[in-house]
């Protein structure tokens, strides 16, 4: 089984829908989770925001708990995928290998390759920000989904 963890700063907003989008696009050969750099939310629901915006679009994340992204998720995880710069410098820290550095990704990568460029925190916007960040998560999924096809087979 191909597993994969989204991570993000908290784990309450980008993460959390990376999950729940990828999650709807691939079937049960493929495992994803999500977990956050920072230790603050773990336990608690995703943002409100961000399971209202996945509702609208046809997802379920209420059974999404947040959890603490740490080195152990190296062993555990095929693929990491990364929301932001400071997200990836923060796992990159906790490798605890070359082999641990090559599963780390930006997920934007994935739609604009090599561009180094970001998810946005919503957090603190407008409530609109969560579906741009929705319809960011959704093309970048969509990419991975189709690559995990061929892995998968």
């Amino acid at each position: 089984m191909t597993k994969i963890v989204m991570v993000c700063l908290g784990n309450i907003c980008r993460s959390p829908l990376a999950e729940g989008i990828l999650q709807s696009k691939v079937n049960n050969t493929i495992f994803v989770d999500s977990a956050g750099t920072a230790d603050y939310h773990v336990g608690n629901l995703p943002d409100k925001r961000s399971i209202a915006v996945a509702k609208k679009h046809g997802i379920d994340i209420t059974n999404q708990r947040c959890k603490h992204f740490t080195s152990n998720h190296f062993e555990a995880f095929d693929f990491i995928y990364v929301m932001d710069k400071s997200n990836y410098e923060n796992v990159i820290k906790l490798a605890r290998s070359e082999n641990d550095k090559l599963k780390v990704k930006l997920i934007l990568n994935e739609t604009h390759p090599n561009q180094n460029l970001e998810v946005p925190d919503p957090y603190y916007g407008r409530d609109n920000g969560f579906e741009n960040v929705y319809q960011m998560l959704d093309e970048a999924c969509t990419v991975i989904a189709e690559k995990l096809k061929t892995v998968s087979k």
